[in-house]
């Protein structure tokens, strides 16, 4: 079987990232880099999976790519392992540039290491694991989608993904600290407090683009008398696009900079804000990837310390959230945490009515824009909306029975979801669990 009957050629691209990154490419380069990565890097675990797999396609159920590409058989699970790390084993590396460039566009804005269809596999083969170790070799390559690479770079120079500088990063806490005590007069965000019960930490593109959640963290953290800081240095950033283009070495920097940070301040805990791949990347990937079991410092997601404040009954609302919600389950927190019912628990707490979105929990599909596929950028943003027509339509399923918002506890989410929302026309309002509990907090009255 020759390669172009096995390998299944994308339409041309628009990509500097993948197309001068195979320029430099040879035959001896690739084999030599896919053999290393092979070799030195993966083990039983691969070959395990590669020599389970039966080709039933029953995986292809649990894919919105599939699905939402009138079930293209190319989208399948199976079928994008065969297009490319399957390929490459079986010819023991010996692929040309070509290959390598249809195999970056499938790893990189094909999949969105979601792990549904490992729920359907009935040997549960971790096709996530496998799509990363293509991305791995992709990066050792130095064939990567130019927007994801630059978000990588940016983390290199500057610790976090949206070349925030130091004292940008201060302006904007002083910055949102001033819009909190609009709520709380004397209300302070506390920075490089030693010994605080809570060290807060939030993605790059928070001071950047949605500066008013860290206002309203910290409006919750003073309603709840919470003992809590934020770091004034690199370290503050928790969220991790290395990861994804199988940059590990600077993954573990990243980690590293994140716990160090916070063990420096002697604090007792990590609570992260609303993100899906930054909790990833601090509680399973990087971690491990340091030779950690568990991570050197508590890490606490939002849901889990939002569950935390109404079982505690720490803090008091006014009323409750009195438009119909429904609610996302991000991948990387609910396939990959289980805090599925915590998040329910939050949104009973909080909202009036609740509506489920049909499936739900771990079953949930994906938003099409985790894994870095958002992140590679506007080359692949039809490709990636497209693959989301399957999200739409349950979106629109929770609207028909009387949804008006949708609540989506992660960042990536929020991206994702207001492309589909946007390009399907579903017309519903998205918003944070953060954003839920503000609007309806009961707040003490200012004095005149």
């Amino acid at each position: 079987m020759t390669e172009s009957n096995t390998v299944t050629p994308v339409k041309e691209i628009d990509d500097k990232g993948i197309l001068k990154g195979v320029e430099q490419l040879t035959p001896e380069k690739i084999e030599s880099t896919i053999l290393q990565v092979l070799k030195d890097e993966t083990g039983a675990k691969l070959k395990v999976y590669v020599d389970t797999c039966v080709h039933c396609a029953m995986c292809s159920e649990g894919c919105h790519f599939f699905l939402s590409m009138d079930r293209d058989p190319k989208y399948s699970p199976a079928a994008k392992v065969k297009q490319t790390l399957w390929e490459i084993i079986k010819k023991k590396g010996k692929v040309s540039p070509e290959f390598i460039k249809n195999a970056a566009v499938v790893a990189f804005t094909q999949c969105n290491l979601c792990k549904r269809c490992a729920m359907y596999c009935p040997f549960g083969i971790d096709i996530a694991y496998v799509i990363s170790v293509m991305r791995r070799i992709c990066h050792k390559l130095g064939v990567v989608p130019l927007y994801i690479q630059d978000t990588a770079h940016s983390h290199s120079v500057s610790m976090n993904q949206m070349w925030v500088k130091d004292d940008e990063w201060i302006d904007t806490l002083m910055w949102q600290e001033e819009e909190a005590q609009e709520d709380i007069e004397n209300l302070r965000i506390p920075l490089d407090k030693e010994g605080a019960d809570i060290f807060y930490s939030v993605i790059g593109p928070e001071p950047k683009f949605r500066a008013q959640l860290i206002y309203q963290a910290a409006v919750i953290m003073n309603a709840a008398g919470e003992n809590w800081t934020m770091p004034s240095m690199p370290g503050w950033d928790n969220s991790d696009m290395c990861m994804y283009i199988g940059d590990y070495e600077m993954m573990e920097r990243l980690k590293k900079e994140h716990f160090e940070c916070a063990a420096n301040l002697r604090a007792k805990r990590i609570v992260m804000g609303e993100c899906g791949h930054a909790f990833r990347s601090v509680y399973d990937m990087g971690n491990r990837a340091l030779g950690w079991r568990m991570p050197p410092v508590e890490v606490v997601h939002a849901i889990e310390y939002y569950n935390e404040l109404f079982e505690n009954k720490k803090i008091k609302i006014k009323h409750k959230f009195d438009r119909p919600v429904t609610l996302h389950d991000p991948c990387n927190i609910v396939r990959g945490r289980g805090l599925h019912e915590m998040s329910r628990n939050v949104v009973r707490a909080t909202c009036e009515t609740f509506i489920e979105m049909t499936p739900n929990r771990e079953h949930n599909y994906c938003c099409s824009a985790g894994g870095g596929v958002i992140n590679c950028g506007p080359p692949f943003k039809n490709a990636r909306v497209a693959s989301g027509k399957e999200k739409a339509q349950q979106l629109l399923a929770a609207k028909a029975k009387g949804a008006e918002v949708v609540i989506a506890p992660c960042h990536n989410c929020h991206g994702g979801l207001e492309d589909i929302i946007h390009s399907f026309g579903v017309d519903m309002e998205l918003k944070f669990l953060g954003d839920i509990i503000y609007e309806i907090l009961d707040l003490p009255e200012k004095e005149e």
